[in-house]
């Protein structure tokens, strides 16, 4: 069994991610009013705040379908359970942190005072500070991890996609009698201190599957893509693709729709408007449907398909099919590229350059099937 708690004695917020948390662009220096506000929040912090982390091992883990069952106290979230299931998890562990109510009776004040700035920026640094302790739990834990031979897999907590935050009172209850009452959870789900995180951490021996906690950033492994405040927000402008990104963002607004289907798998459609080599170039539409494996998976390419719109009549114009439609059809319907790979794989793929708007050739279609795993790529990521 493993089990620390305790204060801790100084938490130090790095600048740029004070600022990502604030709103403000990456790489932002902050000067005037903001700054000052800034320097008072960590120096307040620094005085009066008091920092608290907490974890233990769990006694026994069971998975079964959405339901992970730690020390007997059952828990439905479908995303916990897959990632206890393919990390191959044995055991997990519970975690909590705080940044202390000291934080949250002073931001109150300020509220109250009629002091909205400094409200704001000692709410914020308070948030960073929970980012912080996670990040600093998740460290201790992996070197825990790694003197035995074992991994940590990334923390989940109720409140994330696909787990209730109304099962965080059963969560808590389990780490109650450590916490001594420090930590509370409000008829909402809410914490108090509401600067606080409950989380759970999964533990296996697959040790060549899970990359160390210390060396990951958080964001890497979250899941909420809507997310304003990320870490890395520059990790999509860093992907290189062969096509312009302009354009991309185009087809993925005006062409593509992606759904995310019962089973957590992702069914990506994509319109394509094109127009045959002969005939004086007469339009013609085709359909891609893309069904992947959810992103915990690696985006793996479950199920692939391109064929005519409904509808469309403008593909029996290309001379490929005007002299012999059956092959030409069988072809396009035959062909799948990168089918049973993980989705990243389309950005080291070597695929033809062809501009042409028709299907009769191989590589014409090779080509469009690039333009079509690029867009879903750059929409998944950016």
């Amino acid at each position: 069994m493993m089990e620390f708690a305790g204060p801790v004695a100084r938490v130090d917020i790095q600048p740029d991610e004070y600022n990502r948390l604030l709103g403000y662009p990456r790489e932002w220096t902050l000067e005037g009013r903001a700054q000052e506000l800034a320097d008072w929040a960590r120096d307040w912090y620094q005085t009066y705040g008091r920092p608290s982390v907490y974890a233990r091992s769990a006694g026994s883990l069971d998975v079964q379908g959405d339901s992970v069952s730690i020390e007997g106290t059952s828990f439905t979230s479908g995303r916990l359970a897959r990632v206890f299931r393919d990390g191959e998890a044995h055991g997990a562990i519970l975690a909590a942190v705080s940044a202390g109510p000291e934080l949250e009776a002073e931001a109150q004040k300020l509220w109250w005072d009629e002091k909205p700035d400094e409200y704001f920026f000692l709410e914020t640094y308070g948030s960073a500070v929970v980012e912080r302790l996670t990040a600093m739990v998740g460290a201790r834990l992996s070197d825990w991890a790694q003197e035995r031979e074992l991994a940590v897999l990334p923390h989940y907590s109720p409140g994330y996609p696909d787990w209730d935050i109304a099962e965080q009172p059963r969560l808590l209850d389990l780490m109650s009698s450590s916490l001594a009452g420090s930590i509370e959870v409000l008829d909402s789900g809410a914490l108090r201190p509401k600067k606080s995180l409950l989380a759970v951490y999964g533990v296996t021996r697959r040790t060549d599957r899970v990359r160390p906690l210390n060396g990951v950033v958080p964001c890497q492994t979250c899941s909420l893509a809507s997310c304003d405040f990320r870490r890395v927000p520059g990790a999509a402008e860093a992907i290189r693709y062969t096509v312009n990104r302009k354009a991309l963002q185009r087809w993925a607004a005006e062409r593509l729709s992606i759904e995310r289907l019962e089973d957590h798998s992702i069914h990506a459609h994509f319109r394509y408007d094109g127009t045959t080599c002969t005939n004086l170039g007469r339009p013609l539409t085709f359909h891609y449907d893309v069904t992947l494996e959810p992103r915990e998976d690696g985006y793996l390419i479950r199920e692939e398909r391109c064929s005519p719109a409904p509808g469309d009549d403008g593909h029996e114009s290309m001379c490929q099919y005007l002299k012999d439609p059956v092959t030409l059809m069988a072809a396009i319907e035959r062909e799948k590229p990168l089918l049973g790979q993980p989705l990243n794989d389309v950005l080291s793929w070597e695929h033809p350059d062809r501009s042409t708007g028709c299907y009769c050739d191989a590589a014409s279609r090779e080509h469009k099937w690039g333009l079509v795993l690029e867009t879903i790529h750059y929409a998944l990521h950016s």
